[in-house]
């Protein structure tokens, strides 16, 4: 057994690891398996993907519509890949959220890759498999939210600094912050999370004299930042009316997205509209975010309003009410298709969910405070061995002497520490993000967790004082909490779980407290109780399929809002329903105008960009609150031709002057019947009960 778990470095050169490919195959099973179902994952993306491909125009601004009206609201870089993907194989679901798949995968090999060297074949193995059974990890992975490209091209990051460190030289350490630039062009300030984890090792483990390592850490900081900033400096220097507006800002800026709404905002959670990780509006009602072609001032996608008394259950999913529901060719009903209790609106527009009973702040991540990350809303996407990676932590630290110079197991553990503290501390007291971002806290949960399983499995090996007993304290306390995160879900997925678990992780915790001295029988308990820990992980990671997908806002585990069956009335996918009938109607009348129609936001219009691959205007971008139309530039674009048709109801409306945009739209237009563009099916008939719709014509 000493073999098999003794941390010693590997003899240089690659060997074919046979225990890492099940682990390499389950990740890709996890996160590919039955994609090939979805149709438009998140369809916000998707149209941009779909309009990226018409022009290189629209694909150097991850342009939302083909038109180059508004973009969406993140920076290009992942977007570029999935178009590129999309160009391929062609604009599928499945096309788009592939590369977030292979992320994923390669995500697992490079925490293995980056473990083995300093602590192990045995400790990358075990970082590897956790990894591979993150719920958020894999939860995002499944859909075409970027999330999962970060992670992997900072892990990439993370190996160039290594090598350069290990190496001494300073175009690796440059290359490492480069790769956190271009981590930046995929979802901005989020990729900076890791930036202090980065400086300390550095600082830390680069030999040089202090002067030549400021040097370099000034260089590296300058290529970061200049990387960083290069995309965002290049489109504000182009003037607005030769590209699109940027989409979720309000000053039509990029830098400010980057430092705004995908800054600042991530943590104060200011009220104003956005895209898709967006903020909402305390004044708005949270509704599913699905297109809708209402012309209604859109909901944020994936959050649903609870089921009304009319609703009813079957089966413990949500019915539909024809009368509330607002398809009027594509929004969903309140509360439709989701299991009972997985979230619920709350008072003042934001969400509670997170749980069997949804409960929390915002979008269900629960309330700001130091174990946000331990109550229900969020500890079942990622913290389940988090009690583990503490006591695992003090174990691999534990040798640090004030005047002794610290070793390669030190260093990488406080990297690793570095990656996860930050990110722990920003989700704490965050008051805007979504589950999925937790993802940026699996690698390190992940490295610290196979290091740490090594580390301290000889110290309790070797008989280590105090520190022999972290080892057996780290299963009891881990297995524990664990228990408390099931114990919501045992009416849903049964008692079995929780005494199961509960039963075998507390008795291999014992025998490693009573069986100290026989070390055969210590190595299996230890072992095994590794991997029970992760029974309950992997049960979270594979909801997604068991389950069904949410496209929009990727969480994992029963009864998380988003699961349960994705299709609608009559076995119709309800992402993908259009209005046909005005579909027809406006193609049909259409006279070389650059748009089809018009309506106030982005969810009402991307359907059909995806599906026609003609351009649909969002006049106020994503959530309607874009100041991006003025009466004098609508005047404008009526007079050249560019946009005859608009759709909007009496109760729409949309920020930035949108108010006397939508006045103009009534006073100098025609309303067209009824009869000619609303047809008579469920589908496309307008709600009895609501806003009607009112498709205005609008001709110089």
């Amino acid at each position: 057994m000493k073999g098999v778990i003794n941390p010693m470095r590997p003899k240089n050169g690659f060997r074919f690891d046979i225990i890492l490919a099940p682990i390499v195959l389950l990740s890709a099973f996890l996160n590919i398996f039955n994609i090939w179902k979805e149709q438009y994952s998140n369809a916000y993306y998707m149209a941009a993907v779909t309009s990226m491909l018409q022009s290189f125009h629209n694909f150097f601004f991850a342009s939302f519509d083909p038109a180059g009206f508004v973009t969406v609201d993140k920076p290009p870089v992942a977007f570029w890949i999935q178009t590129v993907f999309a160009y391929v194989f062609g604009v599928h679901g499945w096309s788009v959220i592939l590369p977030q798949a292979l992320a994923g995968i390669g995500s697992v090999l490079m925490v293995y890759i980056l473990v083995k060297p300093t602590f192990g074949i045995t400790a990358a193995r075990i970082a590897s498999l956790v990894m591979a059974c993150s719920p958020i990890a894999v939860a995002v992975s499944r859909t075409n939210n970027i999330d999962s490209l970060l992670v992997f091209a900072l892990l990439l990051a993370s190996w160039l600094l290594f090598k350069g460190i290990k190496r001494g030289k300073i175009s690796l350490i440059l290359a490492a912050f480069a790769m956190i630039g271009v981590g930046f062009n995929i979802k901005m300030l989020q990729a900076y999370l890791v930036v202090p984890a980065f400086y300390l090792l550095y600082l830390l483990a680069f030999k040089g004299p202090w002067k030549k390592k400021l040097a370099g850490l000034i260089s590296a900081t300058v290529i970061m930042t200049g990387i960083s900033l290069s995309w965002g400096v290049v489109v504000d220097l182009i003037p607005p009316e030769n590209r699109p507006y940027i989409g979720s800002s309000q000053t039509n800026s990029a830098l400010e997205l980057a430092f705004g709404y995908n800054g600042l905002s991530r943590l104060t959670g200011m009220n104003r509209g956005g895209g898709p990780g967006g903020a909402v509006p305390n004044r708005q009602p949270i509704n599913q975010g699905r297109p809708n072609v209402s012309g209604q001032q859109p909901t944020r996608p994936g959050v649903n309003t609870a089921p009304t008394p009319a609703q009813g259950t079957d089966n413990g999913t949500a019915v539909p009410n024809p009368q509330q529901m607002q398809l009027n060719g594509s929004n969903m009903p309140p509360g439709a298709l989701r299991p009972e209790g997985g979230g619920r609106q709350g008072q003042m527009g934001g969400f509670a969910g997170g749980g069997p009973q949804g409960r929390g702040g915002a979008f269900g991540t629960g309330q700001p405070g130091p174990l946000r990350l331990f109550q229900r809303e969020l500890s079942g996407q990622i913290s389940w061995l988090l009690p583990f990676v503490a006591l695992a932590g003090a174990g691999l630290l534990s040798g640090l002497r004030r005047k002794e110079p610290l070793s390669d197991k030190q260093l990488e553990s406080l990297f690793w520490l570095g990656w996860l503290v930050p990110g722990m501390v920003f989700f704490s007291v965050a008051r805007f993000f979504h589950h999925y971002y937790l993802i940026m806290l699996a690698p390190p949960i992940a490295s610290l967790a196979g290091a740490g399983w090594v580390e301290l499995w000889n110290l309790y090996r070797e008989k280590e004082g105090w520190k022999t007993w972290l080892l057996p304290s780290g299963l009891l306390i881990t297995t524990l909490f664990e228990l408390y995160i099931l114990r919501p879900y045992q009416q849903q997925i049964g008692a079995g779980w929780t005494i199961g678990i509960g039963s075998a992780g507390i008795g291999l915790a014992l025998v490693l407290f009573v069986g100290a001295k026989k070390e055969r029988l210590a190595a299996l308990a230890a072992t095994a109780g590794m991997l029970v820990l992760l029974i309950a992980p992997l049960y979270w990671s594979a909801t997604p399929l068991l389950y069904g997908d949410n496209g929009m806002l990727p969480q994992a585990g029963p009864g998380q809002t988003g699961f349960g069956p994705r299709q609608g009335m009559g076995g119709r996918n309800m992402d993908s329903v259009i209005n046909t009938r005005l579909l027809d109607y406006v193609t049909k009348n259409n006279t070389g105008e650059k748009y089809l129609f018009a309506v106030p936001n982005a969810s009402s219009a991307q359907n059909y960009i995806i599906q026609t691959g003609k351009a649909v205007m969002a006049m106020g971008g994503f959530s309607g609150s874009d100041p991006i139309l003025t009466v004098e530039k609508l005047e404008k674009m009526v007079a050249n031709k560019e946009i005859k048709y608009f759709l909007i109801s009496s109760g729409s409306g949309f920020g930035g002057g949108g108010s006397s945009v939508l006045a103009w739209i009534r006073a100098h237009g025609t309303e067209v019947p009824r009869e000619e563009w609303q047809g008579n099916g469920f589908f496309d008939s307008p709600s009895s009960m609501g806003d009607a719709n009112t498709l205005y014509r609008v001709e110089p």
